[in-house]
């Protein structure tokens, strides 16, 4: 059965994509990389750029898939031999309104993208003022022998995204973002990766850009609602690994997805 080593950048992004470039870099350089193509390295949401003052227009900064940014990831990867997954704005057909994008790379380049479908409408913010939503379909790429799901921060709040991915076959979820501190925030953050293991019995690895604007608490949650690792803030590599009989254990316990009626 296979494991898959995830390792989860929690790290401020700066303003100046050159500086989040390098900073890629020098995250794999400290992993190490281990040349088996099992090991899947996490950014936070944004990674790219940060977002600016809210309601900043970011649409100058978006780059092309085979622009700049998803360069680097590219030749990173390949010299690392590890799979990469990064936030980005990515251009769109609305020159004022480009996509919040994850993509994931590997030594050949991008594998799948996701589209931020849930856009950040909420806590007094407006993000579909600035950016475009995804197309509403659940992506799922395989890792190292993972069925690994993509899922961008705001989506969190919402049950439905994770268990459309679970029901696709999804057996690892992972989560980069930039979510915004406030007033139990940091609490919806760990209770919300909690619960989308825990119902879909899927391993949930949620990385967060930390403080002070952003709430850092990077987790990896196992498939029963067990914390395999955890951050507070500042910067940290968090480093879990995720494996098929966790998940079967998990499963042959709690058969959730089987017994659900709706």
């Amino acid at each position: 059965m296979a494991t898959l080593n995830v390792s989860l950048v929690q790290k401020e992004s700066s303003l100046n994509p050159g500086d989040n470039r390098e900073a890629v870099g020098a995250a794999a350089e400290a992993l190490g990389g281990n040349q088996t193509g099992q090991e899947l390295l996490v950014f936070p949401e944004a990674f790219m750029r940060d977002f600016g003052k809210p309601g900043s227009d970011i649409s100058a900064y978006a780059e092309k898939l085979d622009g700049p940014f998803v360069e680097t990831l590219t030749e990173v990867a390949g010299r690392h031999g590890i799979t990469i997954v990064a936030g980005m704005f990515e251009v769109s057909d609305d020159p004022a309104r480009p996509y919040n994008t994850l993509v994931v790379v590997d030594a050949h380049g991008v594998q799948a993208t996701y589209r931020k479908i849930h856009l950040y409408d909420s806590f007094g913010y407006k993000e579909s003022d600035r950016l475009l939503p995804g197309a509403l379909e659940p992506v799922i790429v395989d890792v190292g022998g993972f069925r690994v799901g993509l899922m961008t921060c705001y989506d969190l709040r919402f049950p439905e995204l994770s268990r459309a991915l679970a029901l696709g076959g999804a057996e690892l979820v992972v989560v980069p973002s930039a979510w915004v501190a406030g007033p139990g925030k940091a609490d919806h953050w760990c209770t919300l990766a909690k619960a989308r293991a825990i119902e879909n019995t899927v391993y949930v690895a949620a990385v967060g850009q930390p403080g002070p604007r952003y709430t850092g608490r990077s987790v990896v949650v196992g498939p029963a609602g067990e914390l395999l690792a955890e951050a507070g803030d500042g910067e940290h590599l968090l480093q879990a690994s995720v494996d098929h009989e966790g998940l079967r254990q998990a499963r042959a316990t709690n058969p959730s997805l089987a017994n659900r009626r709706l």
